[in-house]
């Protein structure tokens, strides 16, 4: 599970610092293990209950954050899983990413976890912010998605914990057909429980995920909800942000051209300080519970393991991932698109639909100018001008 993103430049308690001399910060998703109580529809880990017996060790853990510090200062790490609060070191290791001054986050998955006691030993070890998934406004589909009664009713117990120990948390909610006409309702919601954003993840269908193809938005529908968002982003009195859907970036393009706008600020800004749309092995990477080292959750393409490589020679070595940073190594639509500098296609959701991670992004609506009208697909106009937004 992803906590922040390219647009994540939040400073102060519970926030992210901007990276050293202005480069975006790098962020490290580190599964620390695949157990779960949970059995969620979506899970990309396909996290089981039991621990894996080859996970990484504590030891190896805290060679590879000091790795990180050494190389990245001041990445962004994110312990996640599974559910990291099955590891019993996972506070210590959150305290000695910490000291050394790495931004460390923690992604929980189960509410009923989040006692008050530790809550406040979260913060205690210099955890910045934690991350929550729900994915409706309700506790009966809550309850089902997650297969867990009492779910629903675990989180609002854990965050309301979160929130009387002074824990920055911010919500995550996966993007589908059986929730996105709710999306409206779920961020009332978010507002409601005190979260500092909300990051609204479009389904890649990998690991459970697969079985929920049928849920995957088509690329109209995509369209529609991303300009909804790109509106909502405008006067939401929180953060909400995308994930695993670059594409986004084009409708800020089109929207900043719509206005008269050489460049939208949030763009200029991410292109100097921050990253592109989608930032698999391009400012993100993510380490597997036993070490594999991928461009993100998402995408199963290990380049590496951190037991025979260090993490940093990897990361900026791997040729997956240096052809990751090169928009021209894009193939199809994406390659040819006058955007892909700013978005460059989900490399995890073109993976999932072909077998390349270099092929063209599967859910985008956008042809081309030169490819305009191939394969059903028609160029859209700028965002103030299409009609039936909502």
């Amino acid at each position: 599970m992803c906590l922040v993103n390219s647009d994540q430049s939040l400073s102060g308690r519970g926030g992210f610092n901007v990276g050293v001399a202005g480069r975006p910060p790098l962020v490290v998703a580190w599964e620390l293990t695949r157990a779960c109580p949970l059995a969620c529809r979506h899970c990309r880990a396909q996290a089981q209950t039991e621990r894996h017996p080859a996970e990484l060790t504590t030891a190896e853990g805290r060679r590879l954050l000091a790795d990180v510090a050494s190389r990245f200062p001041g990445a962004v790490v994110i312990l996640t899983g599974g559910e990291p609060l099955s590891r019993p070191d996972v506070l210590e290791l959150a305290a000695f990413g910490s000291a050394l001054d790495l931004q460390m986050a923690l992604s929980v998955d189960v509410g009923r976890l989040l006692t008050p006691g530790l809550c406040a030993a979260i913060g205690e070890a210099g955890v910045r912010r934690v991350s929550f998934s729900l994915h409706f406004p309700d506790a009966e589909r809550c309850d089902d998605f997650a297969s867990n009664p009492g779910f629903f009713e675990g989180a609002l117990y854990g965050l309301g914990n979160l929130r009387e120990a002074g824990v920055p948390f911010q919500l995550h909610t996966t993007v589908m057909r059986a929730n996105s006409t709710l999306l409206h309702t779920m961020h009332d919601l978010v507002g409601s429980l005190g979260a500092a954003g909300w990051e609204l993840f479009f389904l890649v269908p990998t690991g459970r995920g697969r079985h929920l193809q049928g849920q995957e938005l088509d690329p109209r529908e995509y369209e529609r909800v991303l300009r909804w968002l790109y509106r909502l982003q405008r006067h939401s009195s929180f953060p909400v942000k995308q994930i695993c859907a670059p594409h986004f970036r084009r409708i800020e393009v089109q929207s900043a051209a719509t206005r008269g706008e050489r460049r939208p600020e949030s763009v200029t800004q991410r292109l100097t300080v921050l990253s592109r749309g989608c930032m698999a092995g391009n400012g993100f990477a993510f380490v597997s519970h036993v070490g594999d080292v991928c461009g993100c959750g998402f995408l199963p393409l290990s380049v590496g393991n951190v037991r025979d490589r260090p993490f940093s020679e990897l990361y900026v070595g791997a040729p997956l991932f240096q052809a990751f940073r090169d928009p021209e190594s894009l193939g199809g639509d994406c390659g040819a698109c006058e955007f892909r500098a700013v978005c460059g296609g989900c490399r995890a959701r073109a993976y999932a639909a072909t077998g390349d991670p270099l092929a063209e992004e599967p859910s985008c609506a956008y042809a081309p100018s030169r490819l305009s009208g191939r394969n059903g697909r028609t160029r859209l106009r700028p965002l103030s001008v299409v009609p039936g937004l909502p």
